[in-house]
């Protein structure tokens, strides 16, 4: 397997290149699954099997001791080692691009415009769950004209 560094590098252009062709290029059919299949499926890939291996001991994590999820020090252990950032920062960038994929679709849907989309999609991307909110904030009154909340 390549250095953590490595792997944390790869996933990071990954997500980068996703979310600019997200936020910049026509949204054709194709590239919304690309997107969703080769952005996101992947990064979920890289994240299964880096977690899979670090829990299973197939893959070295030196540094880990008292890692659990009850405590902040045992949170603190979790992301101390280099595999503990890069697999929960792979975490995050699957989630968030997954987030602005269904704001792109859901705004595009609702006839918001790309311009009005830009802002809340980099938002999404820097701080997820801020784009999220700010994105249900705008969807809601177009959801309401539209009469549903699909």
């Amino acid at each position: 397997m390549m250095g953590w560094a490595a792997v944390f590098s790869a996933v990071n252009l990954l997500a980068l290149a996703a979310w600019a062709a997200l936020i910049a290029l026509p949204r054709w059919p194709a590239l919304l699954a690309a997107i969703l299949y080769l952005g996101v499926g992947l990064l979920c890939a890289v994240y299964g099997i880096s977690l899979i291996g670090v829990v299973s001991g197939l893959i070295p994590n030196p540094g880990s001791g008292g890692a659990d999820f009850t405590t902040i020090p045992g949170i603190r252990a979790i992301f101390a080692p280099d595999a503990g950032v890069t697999i929960g920062w792979t975490h995050y960038l699957a989630f968030d691009l997954f987030v602005g994929l269904w704001i792109a679709r859901d705004g595009d849907a609702k006839g918001i415009s790309r311009l009005m989309q830009a802002p809340i999609l980099f938002a999404t991307l820097m701080a997820g769950p801020l784009g999220l909110g700010l994105w249900l904030l705008v969807r809601e009154p177009a959801a309401r004209r539209q009469g549903r909340f699909r």
